[in-house]
């Protein structure tokens, strides 16, 4: 089954408040509720596009597939690329809070170097 999977994505971009965060980027309240509470069987491609634009990530990106206990696909299968990874997703403070400065320093060149090259849409 194939579910919308926008928690780590939340985390990880430090968004606290994501009813709030979706609402003020265009969404109605009703739709960003049936989104983050799962309660939508319908995901307009709009939708898809404008949370591929403010979250800064791909349209795979926001899918989780689980499969079901009867189905069994080939290990091959491009469904299986969209399965839940098993560590626990931490935010990019909690990841960064524990690196070596050394570490941190390099880390933040590259972001910086990329970010240059790069124009992506403000929060």
């Amino acid at each position: 089954m194939l579910t919308l999977n926008l928690t780590p994505i939340f985390k990880a971009r430090s968004i606290e408040k994501p009813y709030t965060f979706l609402v003020k980027a265009g969404l109605s309240p009703q739709t960003a509720h049936g989104i983050l509470h799962s309660k939508t069987r319908v995901f307009r491609l709009d939708h898809i596009e404008l949370l591929c634009k403010i979250l800064i990530c791909e349209p795979c990106d926001l899918l989780l597939y689980t499969p079901d206990t009867d189905t069994i696909l080939p290990e091959t299968h491009p469904l299986n690329n969209l399965k839940q990874e098993d560590a626990p997703q931490k935010s990019i403070k909690e990841s960064l809070a524990n690196i070596p400065y050394k570490n941190l320093k390099e880390i933040t060149k590259q972001i910086t170097e990329n970010n240059d090259s790069k124009t992506y849409p403000q929060k």
